[in-house]
């Protein structure tokens, strides 16, 4: 029977939209858990942010920011503005979705040359919350 190790990895951000690259802290996390071989599980525990893989090149990382500001912008008459008037940033995310899961083999993550856990937060600045589920085998 595989193990199963649940946590999570805070993250802190200092724009309304921003994306952030969450690899090197998920990585550390896997080592600190001694998570050896199997599937993580990586969830955003918000409905105004998300998580991708992609390319965590800085101007990437922009573009991505500026492309949700134009596909999706604020104050647009949305229904929900009514209540929270973050509307904007609940589509947003609905659009990049909140969960990925990604191989993970000797401790590390399986991921191409050029690929990243990112955080795409959409309605900021704001203290969040990853949920990691690891489930495999651990080191001894």
């Amino acid at each position: 029977m595989p193990d199963t190790v649940v946590g999570s990895i805070q993250i802190t951000t200092e724009r309304s939209i921003q994306v952030k690259e969450i690899t090197g802290s998920i990585h550390q996390w896997l080592r600190e858990n001694r998570a050896d071989e199997g599937i993580l599980t990586i969830s955003s525990k918000h409905t105004t942010a998300g998580v991708t893989i992609n390319e965590a090149e800085s101007g990437l990382m922009r573009d991505i920011e500026n492309h949700l500001k134009e596909l999706v912008p604020r104050n647009k008459g949305y229904e929900h503005d009514r209540v929270d008037n973050n509307a904007h940033a609940h589509l947003m995310t609905s659009l990049i979705g909140s969960t990925e899961s990604v191989p993970v083999k000797s401790s590390e993550l399986v991921l191409g040359t050029w690929q990243r856990i990112l955080f795409v937060e959409c309605d900021g600045p704001r203290s969040r919350s990853v949920s990691l589920a690891f489930v495999g085998r651990l080191t001894s």
